[in-house]
């Protein structure tokens, strides 16, 4: 379930895909839902989008019964969740329901991460190397902004539990500063950096971004491995897991390799106990081994052998009149002409 209790965000990003139709806002000046009134909407709500799957070519029955069950939330939908007031009461209720937290923020409030309670796992929007294409590329509100971008990072450094840096990368806007990013890193020691293509959703009065901004999955990949080799940052972290199909790539904390067995997963199961025996626990209490098709320059490429991927009509069609580069192909987990 992905979901929010804040429509209002703080930044005005020129890669948000909900093409700022929320509001924007420093401080909550709202009436105020309850969390487990939020909580209970929510999961119903999202019961009725998944019930209107029913029947549609393609929906396996077992998925669409599966589903039916929340059992993660991703607290990322619309806005910044971290400023509604209430965040930690409403994320317990989660937790109560045995459902997963996945909170992401964008760093402009780093007193708030200071108090959160124990999340599943912690992301900060790590946009930018420096001021100035921070404030190109985020348009944030506050005038401090940088103070508490820096802040908010550092104050990741406390948290115990799975934390992560996620950098969107806009090419031509902010792919030119690996250095700056690896400086970054020390601030918070995250346990994870997720470095994905930003994804282009049509154009928008609010952005002049294009197409051409979308960096290929190898651009990423280019980019994670200079960022390696920049402030020594590949003395602590490692390139981990990739998946082609998002353009995404993960670099994770050595400590998470275990007798060179990677273990960026979660035990779900166990991080709930954790939380029911209520005493301080840290991420690797919960971390779980990751499948060999996830691992950074498998075959697989991150795609799980066990689903069936189904690519569009035209690229079928391409690839079976042969008119697929190699360099295009090689962009696809499976031959599409095998289709």
């Amino acid at each position: 379930m992905e979901a929010t209790p804040s429509l209002a965000c703080a930044n005005k990003c020129t890669f948000c895909w909900r093409h700022h139709k929320n509001p924007v806002a420093t401080e909550w000046k709202w009436s105020m839902d309850p969390p487990d009134m939020i909580v209970a909407q929510g999961i119903e709500e999202h019961k009725k989008m998944i019930r209107e799957c029913k029947g549609i070519p393609g929906v396996r029955k077992e998925r669409f019964e599966e589903a039916q069950t929340v059992k993660h939330c991703a607290l990322s939908l619309v806005g910044e969740p971290i400023m509604y007031p209430r965040i930690n009461e409403l994320c317990e209720q989660l937790h109560s329901r045995r459902i997963s937290t996945f909170l992401v923020t964008n760093g402009q409030f780093p007193e708030a991460i200071h108090s959160l309670v124990p999340i599943t796992q912690l992301y900060v929007s790590v946009d930018a190397g420096t001021p100035e294409t921070l404030k190109a590329i985020d348009r944030p509100l506050f005038t401090d902004f940088w103070e508490r971008y820096i802040e908010s990072l550092t104050a990741l450094k406390y948290r115990k539990q799975r934390t992560v840096y996620r950098l969107t990368l806009v090419k031509g806007e902010n792919m030119k500063d690996a250095e700056g990013y690896a400086k970054l890193v020390a601030l918070g020691e995250p346990d994870f950096i997720e470095i994905k293509s930003v994804t282009f959703c049509g154009e928008s009065k609010a952005s002049n971004l294009t197409i051409a901004n979308t960096p290929w999955h190898e651009e990423v990949r280019d980019f994670c491995e200079k960022m390696l080799e920049k402030e020594g940052l590949s003395d602590l972290y490692e390139i981990a897991c990739e998946h082609q199909h998002s353009c995404i790539v993960l670099l994770a904390l050595k400590k998470y390799k275990i007798d060179g067995v990677w273990n960026t997963w979660i035990n779900y199961d166990r991080f709930h106990e954790l939380l029911k025996e209520g005493r301080p626990f840290e991420a690797e209490e919960y971390m779980a081994p990751t499948p060999d098709w996830a691992i950074y320059g498998s075959e697989e490429a991150g795609f799980d052998p066990n689903e069936t991927r189904v690519y569009h009509k035209s690229v079928v069609k391409k690839a079976k009149a042969g008119l697929l580069s190699e360099a295009k192909l090689t962009r696809y987990p499976t031959n599409p002409a095998e289709q």
